[in-house]
């Protein structure tokens, strides 16, 4: 990553949540600032000068019809190359009956406390029902969103694992096969 793909614009209230909870839980690395935004993990990888699956992507579902009354953000954390499996996370998190949906921006932003494309994995306004993929473990180190569509910071799976408190599953769509020669 050259220093040149960051700066330090005057930091967000994401992004000073995400400072602040980094600190308290004693995390080498702070939230750095790209320049260009990365709100897709493709952008994220191509400013930092990763491989697209060392972005933990976080990915926030609704939660509906689950025995308790609640309607919950569930966010799973996953490699960026890859796509959430939304049936395995449904037989994860939701009790017999319950259901799994997509969540709009407005949802994201009331649970989170963040914008689609900065959403973190901790410091969250309500916490979240969380999972963690089992494929980041495939990588040393990892970025995560910190609370702003410019902000990262560094870490290693096994570092988000311990950060959260998430249960890491299977969660991944299998890749497409490969098509197979005439």
């Amino acid at each position: 990553m050259s220093e040149a793909s960051l700066n330090t614009p005057e930091r967000s209230a994401g992004v000073q949540r995400v400072t602040a909870e980094l600190a308290a839980l004693g995390h080498p690395h702070t939230p750095v600032m790209l320049s260009d935004a990365a709100r897709t993990a493709q952008q994220a990888a191509d400013a930092l000068g990763v491989s697209l699956g060392q972005i933990a992507k976080s990915i926030i579902f609704r939660r509906k019809n689950h025995p308790s009354g609640d309607v919950a953000a569930v966010l799973v954390i996953t490699s960026g190359d890859l796509r959430v499996d939304e049936k395995k996370v449904q037989a994860i998190v939701c009790a017999e009956g319950g259901k799994l949906g997509r969540a709009d921006a407005d949802f994201v932003k009331t649970k989170t406390g963040f914008s689609i494309g900065g959403v973190s994995p901790l410091a969250h306004a309500t916490p979240p029902v969380t999972l963690i993929d089992a494929q980041l473990f495939r990588f040393g180190e990892i970025w995560a969103a910190a609370g702003h569509p410019h902000g990262v910071f560094r870490l290693s799976p096994s570092d988000l694992q311990t950060l959260t408190g998430a249960p890491v599953h299977d969660v991944t769509a299998a890749p497409p096969a490969e098509p197979t020669p005439p």
